[in-house]
């Protein structure tokens, strides 16, 4: 299944069962680390809030109306998990992630040296590229690291992979209304954690794409990607990035948001069936003229081997 944010992964039931399998095998850490990881997350107060759009720029999202809801208090972590982060996990555990053992995932066309020695597009897609050896420590591919990126989101990341990170630290993603109530800061009706207008005082708040997608960003030469997890201003709950930079896998199958109805719906999970994941909060990639999901409201879909450059992860807790 193919999102136009960004490209499917292999679609293919028995390999997405085999990385589960992998990710469910990975050990947890030390009582000390996994104690340090859940301090390190932000409380979020339980209560009722209007999820979803008053109208939907895209229909297929099924983001709209607004409804009520009811989230019980948790803790989600203030920022996506970092390329240091996730290494610390992947050096304790040894564990593979989904583009390492399938060996390829997609890299957006501006971050290659040389786009033409990639000419292989997924259909409708040609800006994504699929690079041989692309993952999360060779964000580029080979001769690529995360050096001098530390703590920028790990990206080429799965959603089995934010599972075998999840089991490793105690945690647990969370879930598309947990997500949301911890996107808006405390703020209702508003598209962005900080308010209503997109640049506020002029000055940008979030990473999107500026200038003209796919082929010519306002940076020119200078354009990088994605910025650091604790770029910018962070929200009312001391949260960084909610929108903007990274897609944020998070716990749900794709499907309606919850019935708007009188009684708010409490601590929905999605769809009982399907195999399409969520992911939130829009990328470095979003631009108004082609993928306009940079709002606390947005979401898309994809195959939970999906990987590509722009799409992590940040986790949760019970409070």
């Amino acid at each position: 299944m193919s999102a136009c944010c960004g490209p499917a992964g292999t679609g293919e039931a028995a390999a997405a069962d085999r990385h589960m399998a992998r990710a469910l095998a990975v050990a947890p850490a030390p009582a000390d680390i996994r104690a340090g990881l859940l301090a390190a997350l932000r409380p979020v107060p339980g209560g009722i809030f209007e999820m979803g759009a008053r109208r939907s720029t895209y229909p297929a999202d099924l983001d709209s109306p607004r409804r009520k809801v009811r989230v019980s208090a948790f803790r989600i972590a203030p920022m996506a998990v970092t390329n240091d982060g996730y290494a610390r996990f992947a050096a304790a555990t040894g564990y593979a992630s989904v583009a390492e053992t399938e060996g390829w995932s997609f890299v957006f066309h501006l971050a290659l040296r040389q786009p033409a020695a990639h000419p292989q597009s997924p259909l409708g897609l040609p800006w994504w590229r699929r690079v041989e050896g692309a993952c999360w420590h060779a964000p580029e591919g080979p001769g690529s690291s995360t050096a001098g990126r530390g703590d920028h989101p790990a990206v080429h990341l799965a959603w089995q992979d934010a599972q075998a990170y999840c089991r490793w630290a105690g945690l647990r993603l969370p879930t598309e209304a947990e997500w949301e109530r911890a996107a808006r800061g405390g703020l209702a009706r508003q598209k962005f954690p900080w308010g209503a207008t997109f640049r506020p005082g002029g000055a940008a708040a979030m990473n999107t794409f500026e200038g003209r997608f796919p082929d010519a960003p306002a940076a020119g030469a200078d354009w990088r990607g994605t910025v650091p997890a604790g770029a910018f201003a962070p929200n009312g709950y001391g949260l960084y990035n909610m929108t903007g930079n990274v897609w944020e896998w998070v716990e749900d199958r794709f499907g309606p948001l919850p019935d708007a109805s009188p009684l708010p719906a409490r601590d929905p999970a999605g769809a009982a069936t399907g195999t399409a994941r969520v992911q939130r909060g829009g990328s470095h990639l979003c631009h108004a003229s082609y993928c306009d999901r940079y709002h606390v409201h947005s979401r898309t879909r994809n195959d939970p081997d999906s990987t590509t450059g722009h799409a992590g992860f940040r986790v949760a807790a019970d409070p």
